[in-house]
């Protein structure tokens, strides 16, 4: 079939263009093996094998072979929509055993695999630890783009209804004797920064605990905005991961100024449980005004029936919204 006579389905989702080379040097090395899907040889419309049609173009192809051309015959409009999804969307549930891969890569001689994402062979790092690396460094395996979700792409939480009867902070948590009780991470950052690094490490301490709020990493006022947002999404994809493993999380509703609203109440369950800190804000002018700011801008956003408040609730009307006041000091409710 002359390529030029394949149609690109308008609406295709996926995203294929970084994977055009790689494909390209795939057919390029072992010839086109798979087939290119069509809706019908009169609707010559792509349903599976976008990449590979772009590929191909980008060798030069002007036919692609009949032997690799299938068609949708007997399926409907709504089945052929389904398929197309469920063709790409199947492919993204299988995981790699990473030692296997490793092990596999090394026993093929001479051929380049850095071309097809396997890049074992850095003289600096053991075979694998580079992709093995970057997944582990950004916590890929915890969250990733597909989950996220709103305008600033942040890990979604699950609304939670929890009234814990205490909270205490993550570095008590080791020598914790009462369970009964939530954890909040409202410390120097330092202090749980290893939560972030190790994040499957720390779940099954965690799940001892009544509930978990997710980490208060800093969003100061004079920090640049990308480590404030990088800053919230690292919380919220902490928040995320507990939650996949049984988890109670409850989000940590922080900000810095008003510039930080749209992406810190970007994306928040709304109707049960929230926690905010004012601990620190008190005796600076500048952040307690922030703070006060934020208070109405939040519950505006989660429009929670209950606040877990950890330090003073400076002033402010929380209406008919049920308030656990936790001093820092003691962690007992007020």
């Amino acid at each position: 079939m002359d390529i030029n006579e394949i149609i690109p389905y308008a609406r295709n989702a996926r995203h294929n263009k970084k994977a055009i080379p790689a494909v390209a040097d795939s057919i390029r090395q072992f010839g086109l093996r798979g087939q290119i899907v069509l809706e019908s040889r009169e609707n010559p419309v792509i349903v599976t094998g976008h990449t590979r049609v772009e590929a191909c173009k980008s060798l030069g192809w002007k036919e692609i072979p009949d032997e690799n051309i299938a068609y949708c015959d007997g399926l409907t409009e709504d089945e052929i929509k389904a398929y197309r999804i469920a063709d790409n969307k199947t492919g993204e549930i299988s995981t790699w055993n990473i030692s296997m891969l490793k092990s596999e890569v090394k026993s093929i001689g001479k051929l380049d695999m850095s071309k097809f994402g396997c890049d074992f062979k850095s003289k600096d790092l053991p075979s694998g630890a580079h992709i093995l690396n970057n997944n582990h460094g950004w916590n890929m395996d915890i969250c990733n783009r597909d989950d996220c979700t709103g305008a600033y792409e942040l890990p979604p939480l699950e609304p939670c209804d929890v009234k814990p009867h205490d909270l205490i902070s993550f570095n008590f948590c080791k020598t914790a004797i009462d369970f009964n009780c939530g954890v909040h991470f409202c410390i120097d950052d330092y202090q749980f920064e290893r939560v972030w690094n190790e994040p499957h490490k720390y779940v099954d301490l965690l799940k001892k605990f009544e509930c978990v709020v997710c980490p208060d990493f800093s969003v100061y006022i004079d920090m640049p905005y990308p480590m404030k947002l990088w800053n919230i999404y690292r919380s919220r994809a902490l928040g995320f991961f507990w939650q996949s493993k049984g988890l109670k999380v409850v989000p940590n509703v922080t900000w810095s100024d008003a510039s930080s609203f749209p992406y810190c109440f970007d994306s928040l369950p709304q109707g049960e449980t929230i926690f905010i800190s004012t601990v620190g804000v008190t005796r600076d002018k500048e952040a307690r005004a922030g703070a006060v700011a934020g208070f109405g801008k939040a519950l505006e956003a989660t429009k929670p029936k209950r606040v877990l408040l950890l330090g003073d609730a400076l002033d402010v009307d929380f209406g008919d919204i049920e308030v656990c006041n936790y001093k820092p000091s003691s962690f007992k409710r007020g």
